[in-house]
């Protein structure tokens, strides 16, 4: 098979491969480009490529200051001859085609060159160029080699993802689609209602110092995930007595001239300094880490949710919304209610498709993670095996 055919491995046809038939590929086309080169012994071809590198390199540094009628041209080519000469003259009597140096030696035998006398020297040399091309071939097989790698290890993350995907759509298939899981939702969205009515009531009427201690105290609760102020507005708003007025006043006196704002705050620079800058921020504090999700998360995902968040929602809201979150956290543990089996049926009927389900129905999806995990555990043997690269 001729070298251009080998090198045709990277061709269009390697477009419709999949990464691991690439990798494949690759490690395939690395090891002829080595055993050609072990055909010929190894330091042999290196000798010989690195010869023929030296030849063609000072060809091409003289080929335009040599020719010519020149003084100068006719020194620059007592050198290139002399060189050239020193170049064939040092090569081993064994060295993989050194008749082709010898040959193109001679083509520069003369006394004056032209542009065609460098041409037949390149020409002369060919027999030896076989012997780079060896080498540059092993190189672009092993960059070829490598980019494999590459591209199998992100199709095998890739296929992770679609795996944990599918295997999802195999949990919500065993969901029973009839299930009443309004009585499951309308409690939740009673309490996400009532607790959102009472924080912004708490905006309104607590001092900011008050609602930034409630902010700092969330730090320590995972399940109620509010961001924390930049350090300079948590600093001011505790230690200044401007702290003590409501964030929505401190926004609306932000907005105020110097002029007027020093009848509220004892610097008006520094408030608009602290808090004009922190507006989005400062609109940004609601009831949202406060509130359970829809559909909700499993038995214990909530149970710890209702945990964290009741201390906060006692202080920014009466009994009542209190009691709404308690009995929501009593659903999860109710066997009558049969929290798993609604919470299982509206993760369902909140992410499944129509297209999901008809694929779920035929059987399609089982199918696909079947194949899908045959590719993987193929593509990490495949990954496994050590490359020289």
């Amino acid at each position: 098979m001729s070298e251009r055919v080998h090198h045709s491995d990277a061709g269009s046809d390697a477009a419709e491969r999949t990464p691991l038939e690439g990798l494949e590929a690759a490690r395939e086309r690395f090891e002829r480009a080595e055993e050609r080169i072990e055909d010929h012994g190894g330091e042999a071809v290196a000798n010989a490529a690195e010869a023929y590198r030296d030849a063609t390199g000072m060809l091409d540094d003289y080929v335009d200051r040599a020719t010519g009628t020149g003084r100068e041209n006719f020194k620059a080519y007592v050198e290139l001859e002399g060189k050239f000469d020193s170049l064939v003259t040092s090569l081993p009597d064994d060295l993989k085609g050194r008749e082709a140096f010898e040959e193109a030696l001679e083509r520069i035998d003369k006394r004056r060159l032209s542009e065609s006398d460098f041409e037949r020297a390149h020409d002369a040399l060919e027999p030896a160029a076989q012997y780079a091309s060896l080498l540059d071939e092993r190189e672009a097989a092993r960059e070829a080699l490598d980019d494999a790698r590459t591209a199998a290890a992100k199709r095998r993350r890739r296929l992770d993802d679609e795996i944990e995907d599918r295997e999802r759509l195999l949990e919500l298939a065993t969901a029973d689609l009839d299930a009443p899981v309004e009585t499951l939702r309308e409690p939740i969205d009673a309490y996400n209602d009532a607790i959102e009515t009472a924080f912004e009531e708490f905006r309104l009427e607590t001092a900011a110092r008050e609602v930034f201690a409630l902010l700092d105290r969330s730090r320590w609760y995972p399940f109620v995930p509010y961001e924390q102020p930049p350090a300079d507005l948590a600093g001011y708003v505790r230690e200044d007595p401007a702290g003590e007025y409501t964030i929505p006043e401190l926004l609306e006196y932000a907005n105020y001239s110097r002029s007027k704002l020093s009848h509220y705050v004892e610097s008006a620079d520094e408030l608009k300094r602290k808090v004009a800058t922190q507006q989005t921020f400062l609109d940004g504090i609601d009831a949202e880490p406060l509130t359970i999700e829809w559909p909700p998360g499993d038995a214990g995902v909530l149970q710890r949710k209702a945990r964290e968040v009741r201390p906060f929602v006692s202080r920014v809201a009466d009994e009542d919304t209190v009691a709404r979150l308690r009995s929501i956290r009593r659903l999860t543990t109710d066997p009558e209610f049969e929290y798993d089996r609604l919470q299982t049926a509206a993760r369902a009927v909140d992410q499944l498709t129509p297209a999901e389900r008809d694929r779920l129905a035929d059987g399609q999806v089982a199918a696909e993670l079947e194949a899908r995990r045959t590719e993987r555990d193929r593509l990490e043997d495949a990954l496994e095996v050590e490359d020289p690269i």
